[in-house]
């Protein structure tokens, strides 16, 4: 107990004792004076024994009451005790005690929430990781058994034509390749999680920046007929840099400009917007597609998470790009997030002015 509860105890310990000690001294007087109206031997008797009847009250009540309060700390400490073992217990059942003990129940409640809520982000966090294991060895069985299964076509057919053996061996290659992104993306996504990324901060062009990684996107956009319109003036009026890492920033919008062209509708405009809103610069990347919804939307920044559809798409990725974005943007203090209605999907990362 704190050491107001031992204040408290103490003064109602010496306030019980004057009341008793006040209370035998007033019966004794009362019995003072009434005895010489009763006229008899056992009030004779009493009546010069009243010194030692009030010594015997004093006597046998005072350890009584002592005892009483001196009783009162232990069985507080057993009802703690008792607490403390269902501490443990997983039922939601609050710890209850004692009125005194009312600011302690409160702690070991507190307490007994907070390893309840431990329990459940631990459960939820090996959820999670036998998830993530589940779809990594979903994403690198596979390709794997792709190269495999075209490897011993090979391996069983040394005399087969040439055309078809440059078709399997290109095969076997890409699925080999797709497997070497997926490993080398994990090991990057573990980087960024443990803190072993550094960024290279420097003022970054947003306009430069963004169209070299638009360049790279010119044969998939024709394959599909799309088009991208950036919003040249605003950049380049507003002059928009951030104080930042240009590889890794490249590496985010290559991502979301990525996903734009993959799940963008055929022949339709990717628009990329960016304008300066106090000290910060707003990026936008929007395109017509499959709406994602709104039970996914917080979701899809997380490992591996692709849409159902998508899983086995030619378009689905690794999974893992998004979250890699993620995770740049907020080593630049950043944020990012999506929304999807009206057939459009949008992108929008907040970053920093420089300076």
């Amino acid at each position: 107990m704190k050491l107001g509860k031992e204040k408290t105890l103490r003064c109602r310990l010496f306030i019980v004792l004057f009341f008793y000690i006040l209370a035998g001294y007033f019966f004794m007087m009362g019995m003072q004076y009434a005895f010489p109206f009763f006229q008899n031997p056992v009030t004779e008797y009493l009546y010069w024994r009243l010194d030692v009847i009030y010594f015997l009250y004093l006597v046998i009540g005072m350890p009584c009451i002592f005892y009483h309060f001196w009783k009162k700390p232990w069985r507080y400490l057993e009802e703690v005790i008792r607490a403390a073992q269902t501490v443990n217990d997983e039922n939601e059942t609050p710890v209850a005690l004692s009125e005194p003990l009312h600011e302690v129940e409160k702690q070991m409640n507190g307490i007994k929430m907070s390893m309840l809520m431990s329990r459940q982000a631990a459960k939820e966090a090996e959820d999670k990781k036998n998830e993530l294991v589940m779809y990594l060895a979903h994403d690198i069985r596979t390709p794997l058994t792709t190269v495999i299964g075209y490897l011993s076509l090979l391996e069983e057919a040394p005399d087969m034509p040439e055309a078809q053996r440059a078709k399997y061996v290109g095969t076997a290659l890409k699925k080999a390749e797709r497997l070497e992104t997926l490993i080398n993306e994990m090991f990057e996504i573990t980087r960024y999680h443990t803190n072993r990324i550094r960024l290279d901060k420097r003022p970054v062009d947003l306009h430069a920046l963004l169209s070299q990684v638009i360049d790279d996107f010119y044969p998939a956009l024709t394959k599909k007929g799309n088009t991208i319109n950036m919003s040249v003036e605003t950049l380049e009026s507003e002059g928009l840099t951030v104080a930042g890492d240009a590889e890794k920033l490249a590496r985010v919008f290559h991502n979301l400009l990525k996903n734009a062209v993959s799940y963008s509708d055929a022949g339709t405009e990717i628009r990329i917007l960016a304008e300066k809103r106090n000290r910060h610069v707003v990026i936008l990347f929007e395109n017509h597609g499959p709406e994602i919804p709104k039970e996914e939307l917080e979701m899809v920044f997380e490992k591996f998470h692709r849409l159902s559809e998508s899983r086995t798409s030619d378009t689905g990725g690794t999974g893992l790009g998004l979250s890699i974005a993620r995770e740049i943007v907020r080593l630049h203090g950043g944020e990012i997030t999506a929304e999807s209605s009206g057939g459009m999907v949008r992108f929008r990362v907040v970053l920093p002015c420089e300076g």
